[in-house]
């Protein structure tokens, strides 16, 4: 297919979704495993902490490189990574608020509006891969 010629949106909708899908659930267990050791096991040796944190992270991974690698079929490296940075806002907000109990705020509201404005960059031409 030529370089210049695009990819039917039909055609994309499955492992755009299937690498979002899988996106989520691996950012889930990378958030618990970068932060709730914060709250859980705050008054515990951090090794034991970060063999914790490692043991929830396999899961992560389990689910991120099946994720990059059906993803990179029909995006671009910079769309992969933006998609991935989208997803990442997407469940640290409701795990900093619910979970940690952090206040909610505004600036959150400001980050998410500049992700939507590299979102809009990086995919305004289209998919980047055949």
């Amino acid at each position: 297919m030529p370089a210049n010629q695009r990819i039917p949106m039909t055609a994309l909708l499955s492992p755009v979704f299937s690498a979002t899908g899988l996106l989520v659930l691996s950012n889930v267990f990378m958030t618990f495993a970068w932060y709730a050791h914060l709250r859980n096991l705050a008054g515990r040796a951090w090794y034991v902490a970060a063999i914790a944190s490692w043991g929830i992270a396999l899961f992560e991974y389990l689910l991120q490189v099946p994720a990059n690698r059906i993803g990179y079929t029909v995006m671009g490296l910079p769309q992969l990574k933006l998609l991935q940075e989208v997803i990442t806002l997407g469940v640290f907000v409701p795990f900093a608020v619910l979970y940690m109990r952090e206040p909610l705020k505004l600036d959150y509201l400001w980050a998410a509006v500049c992700l939507m404005g590299a979102v809009y960059f990086t995919f305004r031409g289209g998919m980047a891969r055949a």
